[in-house]
This record gives structure tokens, sequence and C-alpha cells, in this order.
């Protein structure tokens, strides 16, 4: 006898089925399918073609009336590299107090005039200043014209000239 080792041979390899695979991946496209009609058709998540569902009608505006004030120029001091402001803006209010509003324009005019005179040149040729001016605005409006008449100021111009 020698000394050599007796090598076994080598067992084939099983191969290994392909039909889990197979039903996996069948089962997969099956499900998958199912989920996109489900919600396509609007049996989950409210999907559904368009046109096929009635929509809402969108909600009614609000009884709202814009009350355009005139434009007020003031001028700016010698210091200031630009010499006018020029303020144009409406007056967001509710429709039952927009006559209201308007008798009061020459008291809204002067409280506007006051404030933007008294405003820094800065602070007017500062591009973030806009919100505090609108909002210090819109404060000195509703103290002359009342509670709850003006809801909101908007400003359509504002040059610094």
């Amino acid at each position: 006898m020698s000394d050599a080792a007796v090598v076994p041979e080598e067992a084939p390899k099983k191969k290994r089925s392909k039909l889990p695979l197979l039903i996996g991946l069948v089962l997969m496209l099956a499900l998958g399918g199912a989920g996109f009609y489900a919600t396509w058709s609007g049996m989950i998540l409210g999907g559904g073609r368009e046109g096929e569902h009635a929509e809402a009608p969108p909600d009614p505006l609000p009884d709202i009336a814009f009350v355009p004030i005139e434009p007020v120029m003031v001028s700016l001091g010698p210091k200031s590299s630009a010499k006018f402001l020029k303020l144009t803006s409406q007056l967001e209010v509710t429709k039952a107090y927009a006559e209201e509003v308007t008798a009061l324009m020459p008291r809204i005019l002067d409280v506007l005039n006051s404030y933007l005179r008294a405003v820094a040149v800065e602070e007017l040729e500062d591009p973030t200043a806009m919100a505090r001016l609108r909002a210090q605005m819109l404060r000195r409006v509703q103290i002359v014209t009342g509670e709850g008449r003006v809801r909101d100021l908007l400003v359509t111009e504002f040059i610094v000239n």
C-alpha cells in the first residue's frame, strides 16, 4: 500500500430548484398589479380617473371689498440718496364696512403721511423692511377705522425715488 491518501470522488451537487423564485416573482407582479388597480379605481386612498368623480365646488370667496387709498407722496430728507417715496395701496375690508372706511379716508391718509414722514430713510431703503412697515401702517389704519373693519393693507406700489 502506498502512503498516498485516497481522495474520495466528489458527489455531484444537487441543483437548486428555480420554482420558488418563479412563484415569488409571479406573486409579486400579481400583488403589485392588484394594488395599482385598487388605488387607480378609487377603492383605496380616494384615487380615481379624472372626470369620473364629480369635483366638489370651491369654497365661496370671503365677503370682502377693496377700498383704494389715494397715492401718498412723501418727501425724504436732504441727507437721503432719494428724494421721494410714493406709496399706492388698498385696504381689504368686509363689504358691510366699505362705505364707512371710505368716509374715513382723510384720517387714513393723515395717519399714513404722518407715519411715513417719521420713518428713518435707512429703513425705507432696506428691502427687508417692507413687512414691518406694512404691519405698522395696518395697525395705525385699524386704530383709525375701529376694530374689525379693515382686514389687511395691500401695498400695490412702493417706490423710493
